[in-house]
């Protein structure tokens, strides 16, 4: 799969929040698109990733 452009393997099956947990991502700060479409947060725990997705990880940044 790609995440942010680059290339990712999966080495076993991933929901969305699970993969987001590993790579330490605070959930409450991100919104991810996955083949073009924005993902809800209610979404996370039941889309299953696969190889060929598309994953685009926005993090949200504060500042003035």
């Amino acid at each position: 799969m790609t995440v942010n452009g680059k290339s990712v393997l999966l080495e076993h099956c991933y929901t969305l929040e699970q993969y987001l947990n590993e790579k330490q991502y605070q959930q409450n700060r991100i919104a991810v698109e996955i083949n073009g479409s924005i993902i809800p947060k209610s979404k996370y725990q039941t889309t299953i990733l696969k190889q060929n997705d598309t994953i685009e990880i926005v993090s949200f940044v504060g500042g003035g």
